[in-house]
């Protein structure tokens, strides 16, 4: 562009050259009217970052070494901390591994001992039966014995009734030749029954053929069991009371192994004093709740239940897994379980006991009837022995949507609250929308009993 186009552009008045002809000065004097730009018109749009950066001037020397030397700085933070969470990452590992080594140790010294107990309770058994045989020789030697000298018996009255019946042949004999000799044994077989005399008792007619044998040396009684053998036997009684104590033993072991898997998910609870009724009363470490006659002269707090005997405590469940105990063992009428923070404190209607509404949940003891309530509906708890529960397992798996009440003493499900259909819940879908919160309540036993007396959360060794 010439000059003097500059200069119209510039907003002065251009000046025809001498060169330039008068149409083709008009033609681009009317060109340039049309291009005229005001200087003071602003940027009518905002500028591109990209350009910005174009426009922005270039850092000083100095700029750039000090941002060199932040940049430097920071590679080496970067570093640091990488380094540190691969330390991290190997320490995992090599903790892992000892935690691993200590359970298989805890395992191994388990089954020792239970190695042990067995062949110390199979050592006693055989030990029994060693006593049983042995004392059962002794009875059996005895009734050997007594065979052998009725065998022995047996044999001698064989033996003379075979001498007697050979003699009296003999004697028949005998008399029979005296008759043929002279006729004198006839008299003496007619009137032998009436004669006396030792003219008729000679020597062959004594000694121990008339008598048989039944000599004192071999006379035996009859013999006939005693009472006190059939008590030679092998310990039943015991076995069976051993059987009942292995079969506790393993349920007892059964519901601690069971145990440890939630004592993992377990968490100090408290209980929340601004909560409580007026007439509860607190223990100093916060775990212990008891009921009082008179009322409390502290003032009426907001979160506090003004007409049911119910308390909350704390820290609430808002993710993840929790688990918590409670002790009953010394109340007669109580409820145990969960609500939302926006459970009324207010008032002695359903919306503010537990488990008559959508925002709580509660396993509960009336009349010695346990049972499991929410949304003002319940059931029977399941797996309830004679005796109600000494202890209440509460389980959250917060995410999940699950709730699980277990009897903590032989680890039984009282009641399962979880995602799945409960139509007597009238819940399809069970996802919690608010924290939760533990929740004790003490209810009014009958009239033949005395009021409840102490509920307590249980401090746990995990």
């Amino acid at each position: 562009m010439s000059e003097e186009e500059v200069s119209c552009v510039g907003g002065q008045s251009p000046r025809a050259s001498p060169s330039t002809p008068a149409g083709s000065h008009n033609a681009l004097q009317d060109a340039l009217s049309l291009l005229t730009v005001d200087s003071r018109a602003v940027q009518p749009f905002p500028r591109s970052p990209k350009l910005q950066r174009r426009l922005v001037a270039p850092p000083s020397q100095e700029q750039l070494c000090r941002r060199l030397e932040e940049l430097l700085a920071e590679r080496s933070r970067t570093d640091a901390h990488i380094q540190s969470l691969k330390k991290r990452k190997a320490d995992l590992s090599t903790s892992s591994e000892v935690m691993k080594q200590q359970v298989l140790e805890r395992f191994e010294d388990m089954r020792r001992i239970l190695m042990q107990d067995q062949q110390a309770v199979l050592d006693s058994l055989e030990l029994d039966l060693r006593r049983t045989r042995t004392r059962l020789d002794q009875v059996q030697r005895s009734w050997e014995q007594h065979q052998d000298q009725v065998a022995k018996t047996i044999s001698s009255t064989q033996r003379a009734l075979s001498r007697s019946a050979a003699e009296e042949e003999d004697e028949e004999v005998r008399l029979k030749t005296h008759r043929l000799e002279g006729g004198y044994p006839v008299l003496t077989s007619l009137f032998l029954p009436q004669l006396q005399g030792p003219q008729l008792q000679g020597p062959q007619l004594q000694g121990p053929q008339l008598q048989g044998p039944r000599g004192p040396s071999e006379a035996v009684s009859p013999r006939r069991a005693d009472a006190s053998e059939q008590d030679i036997r092998l310990d039943e009684d015991g076995f069976q009371l051993l059987l009942q104590t292995l079969g506790g033993v393993s349920r007892r072991l059964s519901a601690e192994l069971q145990r440890k898997t939630l004592l993992l998910d377990w968490s100090p609870v408290l209980i929340d004093r601004q909560t409580c009724h007026s007439q509860m009363a607190v223990t100093s470490e916060g775990r212990g709740l008891s009921y009082t006659d008179s009322a409390s002269a502290a003032p009426e707090q907001p979160l506090q239940f003004d007409k049911v005997c119910c308390a909350l405590g704390r820290p609430p469940v808002a993710a993840a897994r929790r688990y918590w105990e409670v002790d009953v063992s010394c109340c007669a009428a109580w409820a145990v379980g969960v609500a939302y923070a926006s459970l009324q404190r207010k008032g002695r209607d359903k919306d503010a006991k537990l488990g008559r509404n959508r925002k709580s949940w509660c396993v509960e003891l009336r009349e010695g009837r346990l049972s499991a309530w929410h949304n003002n509906r319940h059931v029977a708890c399941q797996g309830v022995g004679r005796a109600p529960p000494g202890r209440i397992g509460v389980w959250v798996n917060y995410d999940r949507g699950q709730l699980t009440f277990y009897d903590a003493d032989t680890m039984a499900v009282l009641q399962r609250f979880s995602a799945a259909v409960t139509p007597v819940f009238n819940r399809v879908h069970h996802q919690f929308t608010e924290p939760l919160y533990p929740a004790l309540r003490l209810l009014t036993p009958p009239h033949h009993q005395v009021w409840p007396n102490h509920l307590e959360l249980c401090h746990l060794t995990p």
